[in-house]
């Protein structure tokens, strides 16, 4: 069987009432028809929605079929960390926002696991690439004093938005959202969004919209979503990066936690990313470079994903415009 090597993925879009049409755009691709686009998943593993490899002599297979194979070579040691060894634990999206989405709450893995085996939670962060100062807001938390009761009767009253912390977003601001939190995207935000491998979402409030489809309002899951709520949760706000500036290049800490890290990075320089012996993955926001790994290289893009294998490692990248910016993904160790 061929070696691993840097991989790609074929984008997997998904239709979404409160979508738009950047996407396709960014990911170089035609745009589907049949509605407007909410969603890209740009890796997955999650039943139904496998990534399939676009690059190289593993073009054609799914992400699983590569972790049927070869798991301990892509995952390297967090595998011994991970609920499921046999699965990719995360799921890594672009989200075109031209609406809002539902005031929504994802459980935890607790609360998953009363669904059945192979359930996760889904802990997830977001960066914002793309605003519309006018009306782009991002709800995340409650507001301070806000409590189960309280957001009872706001939920009977149809005021749920007004117990939620929001704010008008930054361009480049990332938001950690830990499973139990309220939350919700506002109108025109373009973000990468970085989770657990779930699709579990419970609304609770949307925004009173009537499906265009259906002709009715979509569903709510009210009783779900009161279960799995984080009543502690206050506030959400933008991270505070941690940032390393060292010779051509700087980089910015931000998230560490159990189910994965974010950091990002912006390269004026040639520079190694990844790292050896563990499993990276690279999202390109910004500029253009060159991949060298090996004897091959590669030219990445803005939207471009690579999957880097434990056994790959680092590679070098070579900016070929003034500044290029991407975020690596790690899994946790």
């Amino acid at each position: 069987m061929p070696p691993l090597y840097p991989l790609r993925f074929e984008p997997i879009f998904k239709r979404m009432l409160w979508g738009g049409t950047r996407l396709p755009g960014l990911l170089r691709r035609p745009c589907p028809e049949g509605g407007p686009i909410g969603e890209a998943w740009l890796v997955s593993d999650v039943d139904g929605h496998l990534s399939v490899v676009s690059n190289g002599p593993w073009a054609g297979t799914t992400l699983r079929q590569l972790l049927e194979r070869h798991a301990p070579e892509i995952v390297g040691p967090s595998r011994q960390n991970l609920q499921d060894p046999s699965r990719f634990p995360l799921l890594l999206k672009f989200i075109d926002a031209q609406q809002e989405l539902s005031v929504q709450v994802h459980p935890d893995d607790h609360y998953a696991a009363r669904l059945g085996p192979g359930y996760r939670g889904k802990t997830e962060a977001w960066v914002v690439l793309e605003r519309d100062p006018q009306q782009s807001r991002i709800y995340a938390g409650f507001r301070p004093g806000v409590t189960a009761d309280t957001f009872r009767l706001a939920l009977q009253q149809g005021q749920v938005a007004d117990t939620l912390h929001s704010f008008i977003p930054q361009l480049g601001d990332c938001i950690y959202l830990e499973a139990g939190t309220v939350h919700a995207l506002g109108a025109g935000l373009l973000v990468f969004e970085i989770q657990q491998s779930s699709d579990i979402t419970y609304r609770l409030y949307d925004w009173d919209r009537i499906d265009k489809v259906t002709g009715r309002p979509r569903p709510l899951h009210i009783d779900q979503a009161l279960a799995c709520i984080d009543w502690s949760r206050g506030p959400c706000y933008p991270v505070r990066p941690a940032v390393v500036v060292s010779s051509g290049l700087r980089r910015e800490g931000l998230v560490r936690c159990r189910y994965f890290t974010l950091e990002r990075l912006t390269l004026h320089a040639p520079t190694v990313v990844g790292q050896e012996g563990q499993c990276r993955l690279l999202v390109l926001l910004e500029g253009i470079a060159r991949c060298q790994w090996q004897a091959h290289t590669d030219e990445l893009v803005a939207g471009d994903v690579l999957l880097l294998p434990a056994v790959v490692g680092a590679i070098l990248l070579q900016p070929c415009t003034a500044t290029v910016t991407l975020l690596e993904c790690g899994l946790p160790s």
